[in-house]
C-alpha cells in the first residue's frame, strides 16, 4: 500500500510539470531537438522515470535521442541550389542557426569584403559589384557585407564568438536533478537558496587558482585589496526588481494595494561603477548596447581621473579588474589596459585570467548592485530623470557609510578561503 502510493505521488509530481511548456517536459517526452510532434504527447520515455530511472539519465538520453529530428543540408546543398524555388520556407528551416562559414568558404567571405572594401563601405553597391563579378554564386544580402565587416574589426575573425550555436545552458543534468531533489526534500525552500548558475568541469580550478593568487598578494601586502580597482557593469529598469513572494502589506483589513510593474513606456540605464580603495567612483552612465570600441572609449575617459587621487606611489601596483563580458573581450580593451596596466590586470584574456561565472567573486555583485538597487525601487520610478538622480543620491548614501569599504575588502578574502575550501565549487551556503 505504500509504494503504491508513493508511485501515485510520483505520477502527480511529473504532471505538474508537464501540463507546462518548459525544458523538462520536452526533455522527459524526447523532442528535444526535433519538431513539435502533432497529436498525442509521448510518454515512452516517462515511463521509466515515473519508479525506476533518474531524471539526469532520462534527459541525457532524450537529448542525444533521434526522435523528430531534422537533418541540415549539407555545405554543397546550400551553394548547388541558387535557383528561386529552393529558397522556400524549407530554405529557411534548415538555415536557421548555420553560421556564415557553413554557408560560404573563406575565399568566398574574403572575397565579399574585398568587394565591400571596393566599394568604400557602401553595401548596395557592394552587392552590386559582387553579382556582376560572380553571376553564377549566390549573392549575399546588403546586410551580411556590413556584418562581415564588423566581426573582422570586432573579433578579427568572419565570425564572433558563439555565433549560431545559441545560449549555451546555464545548468547541467546533474544539478537540475539536485535543485529537484532539495525542493522535494523541503517544499518551502527559498528559490534563492537553489537557483545557482552552474560551473562548468573548467571552471573549478580557474576559481581556486584565482583565489591562491589572490590571497598570495594578501600575504605580500595586506594592504592588496585596497590597490585592486574592481569595476562592473548593471543595467537600471523601470520595472526594476519585482518579488511578488516577499512583498508584504501588514493590515487588520484588506488595504488592496497594487503593484505596477510591465510598463508600456520603458526606459532603462546602464551604469558601471569602479571601487577602489575606501571610494565608490561612479555609477557613471554607459550606452544601453556596449560595444568594444564604446567600452575601450570610456575607460580612456575615465581611468585618468579614477588614479587623480590615488598617491603616485600605489599607482604602480594598482591591478584592474573586470569580469569576462564581450565588450570586455574586445580587441581595443584589451591593448588599452596592456599598456595602461601592463601585466596588471584581471580578465578574460588578460595576464591574469578571470575565472568566468564567477559573479560571487567581485564586491559590486555581491554587495553594491543589489544594496543599491533595493535603495532606488524603494518607491516607483516616474521617469528616466527621476531613475538618475535616485541612483546619485543612494550612490551617495552608500559612499558615506561609515567603514563599508572595510568590510568590503575584509569579505572579499573571507570569500576566497571559503572558495578554496569548497573546491572552487559554490560557498555561499558555507559563508
Amino acid at each position: 500500500m505504500m509504494l503504491k502510493l508513493i508511485r501515485k505521488r510520483k505520477k502527480n509530481w511529473l504532471g505538474h510539470w508537464l501540463r507546462r511548456n518548459c525544458l523538462l517536459k520536452d526533455a522527459l517526452e524526447g523532442i528535444v531537438n526535433g519538431r513539435r510532434v502533432r497529436g498525442r504527447r509521448r510518454y515512452r520515455k516517462i515511463d521509466d522515470i515515473k519508479i525506476y530511472k533518474s531524471y539526469a539519465e532520462t534527459k541525457r538520453k532524450a537529448e542525444i535521442g533521434k526522435i523528430g529530428e531534422r537533418s541540415l543540408p549539407s555545405k554543397e546543398t546550400l551553394r548547388g541550389h541558387s535557383d528561386s524555388s529552393f529558397r522556400g520556407e524549407g530554405y529557411i528551416q534548415c538555415c536557421v542557426g548555420v553560421r556564415l562559414c557553413d554557408m560560404y568558404s573563406n575565399q568566398e567571405l574574403a572575397e565579399i569584403h574585398f568587394m565591400y572594401g571596393k566599394a568604400d563601405g557602401n553595401a548596395a553597391l557592394a552587392r552590386r559589384l559582387y553579382q556582376e563579378r560572380y553571376p553564377q554564386r549566390q549573392c549575399p544580402d546588403r546586410k551580411t557585407f556590413v556584418r562581415l565587416h564588423y566581426r573582422l574589426c570586432e573579433y578579427g575573425k568572419f565570425n564572433s564568438p558563439g555565433l549560431g550555436r545559441g545560449r549555451p545552458r546555464s545548468t547541467t543534468p546533474e544539478v537540475q536533478e539536485e535543485i529537484l531533489e532539495a525542493v522535494n526534500m523541503t517544499p518551502s525552500i527559498s528559490t534563492r537558496r537553489v537557483a545557482l548558475q552552474a560551473l562548468s568541469p573548467a571552471d573549478y580550478p580557474a576559481r581556486v587558482r584565482f583565489c591562491q593568487w589572490f590571497l598570495q598578494q594578501c600575504g605580500v601586502n595586506s594592504n592588496f585589496p585596497a590597490l585592486v580597482l574592481f569595476t562592473d557593469e548593471a543595467q537600471f529598469t523601470r520595472d526594476g526588481i519585482t518579488n511578488f513572494h516577499n512583498q508584504h502589506v501588514w493590515a487588520y483589513e484588506n488595504p488592496r494595494a497594487i503593484v505596477p510593474s510591465h510598463h508600456q513606456v520603458r526606459f532603462s540605464l546602464n551604469m558601471c561603477a569602479d571601487i577602489i580603495g575606501d571610494r565608490l567612483v561612479g555609477p557613471h552612465v554607459l550606452v544601453n548596447r556596449l560595444t568594444g570600441q564604446a567600452y575601450t572609449n570610456f575607460l580612456e575617459n575615465t581611468i585618468p581621473h579614477v588614479l587623480e587621487d590615488t598617491p603616485l606611489i600605489n599607482r604602480r601596483h594598482i591591478h584592474f579588474l573586470h569580469d569576462g563580458a564581450p565588450a570586455h573581450f574586445s580587441r581595443t580593451a584589451r591593448r588599452y589596459l596592456d599598456r595602461r596596466f601592463p601585466d596588471r590586470w584581471i580578465g578574460r584574456g588578460g595576464p591574469i585570467a578571470w575565472p568566468p561565472r564567477s559573479p560571487d567573486l567581485n564586491p559590486l555583485d555581491v554587495y553594491l548592485w543589489g544594496h543599491l538597487k533595493s535603495l532606488v525601487y524603494s518607491s516607483p520610478v516616474p521617469d528616466l530623470e527621476s531613475l538618475r538622480n535616485r541612483i546619485v543620491a543612494c550612490s551617495e548614501d552608500i559612499r558615506n557609510t561609515p567603514g563599508v569599504w572595510d568590510r568590503v575588502r575584509r569579505s572579499m578574502r573571507h570569500r576566497c578561503e571559503v572558495c578554496i575550501q569548497a573546491g572552487g565549487g559554490h560557498f555561499e551556503h558555507l559563508l
